[in-house]
């Protein structure tokens, strides 16, 4: 049965529950989303990362009656070049897929950002079920999941330089709405077999992310951070409005992976989210009329 759970082959309905042993986060910090006594979960981020109590921390709940139509805001250009896409992994907090970034062939211009931003990788978030998972919440409103597109400014010399930068990374929030199957999200889930643990990568060429986006491109945008640690303050964040479609049965498939690696207890990974943090006086603007 143990090596079942290890190849990710067993419902995640009776997954142990996740332990790890007591650390000292100062001197060895590790993270978790969540464990048996939530001894690692986001509210104890701030014991290794104390900027996780900073004034510009993501995400936030988006109050759209408390939201300011930017007249200046250009339009959002999101131009990915399929070519780009080299693998996808599990990072043990989620899984992601990987851009070549050396050069502008996958950008994000305009928006609220000047400049050139490349696009890194993108990455998903989501519940132990549908009715919570994304990161962001509209009017107090959850999703089943939220995709981000991590994007960094490219007048820096690198993505680590870049995050030292409050200008440093632009990420591109979409919201997964249940609804029917969407097949360009498939395309994705389909690799997740291949990378069931914690530590697993496999090629994934040729993908264009800009299958996964809504038709419009209409956003709310704000200074914030990173939503994992080291919980950076150097996002400019733009949530868009619409979201895609995505299946309660994909949904599943989301909750397939695992946190831990083999060889370790099994994890199911889900709830890989941060909840909403304070907003302190930050303006949120928007690109639309309500």
């Amino acid at each position: 049965m143990m090596n079942k759970w290890l190849q990710g082959t067993q419902s995640c309905n009776t997954c142990y529950k996740c332990t790890i042993p007591q650390q000292d986060h100062k001197a060895n910090p590790t993270w978790t989303y969540r464990t048996s006594d939530d001894r690692e979960g986001p509210a104890t981020w701030a014991l290794s990362y104390p900027i996780a109590n900073g004034h510009r921390q993501s995400p936030i709940d988006i109050l759209s009656s408390h939201t300011t139509f930017e007249l200046d805001l250009k339009h959002l250009k999101l131009k990915y070049n399929p070519a780009d896409s080299i693998d996808i992994l599990n990072n043990g907090h989620s899984f992601q897929v990987v851009y070549v970034d050396d050069t502008d062939s996958s950008t994000l211009t305009g928006g609220p950002v000047t400049g050139t931003y490349r696009l890194k990788q993108f990455h998903f978030h989501w519940g132990s079920t549908d009715d919570k998972g994304s990161e962001h919440t509209v009017d107090g409103k959850h999703f089943p999941a939220e995709l981000h597109l991590v994007h960094w400014n490219n007048k820096y010399t690198s993505f680590d330089e870049a995050t030292n930068h409050p200008d440093g990374l632009a990420v591109v929030g979409v919201f997964l709405q249940i609804g029917a199957a969407n097949p360009k999200l498939q395309t994705v889930l389909d690799s997740l077999a291949a990378i069931q643990t914690n530590g697993k990568q496999t090629a994934f060429p040729n993908f264009d992310a800009h299958t996964l986006l809504p038709p419009s491109l209409d956003f709310w945008t704000y200074s914030g951070s990173l939503t994992t640690p080291p919980l950076l303050e150097c996002v400019t964040w733009i949530v868009l409005r619409e979201p895609i479609s995505v299946s309660s049965a994909q949904m599943s498939e989301f909750r397939s992976l695992m946190f831990n690696a083999d060889g370790q207890p099994p994890c199911c990974m889900e709830d890989n989210f941060r909840p909403p943090q304070p907003l302190n006086g930050r303006k949120v603007h928007r690109s639309f009329h309500i």
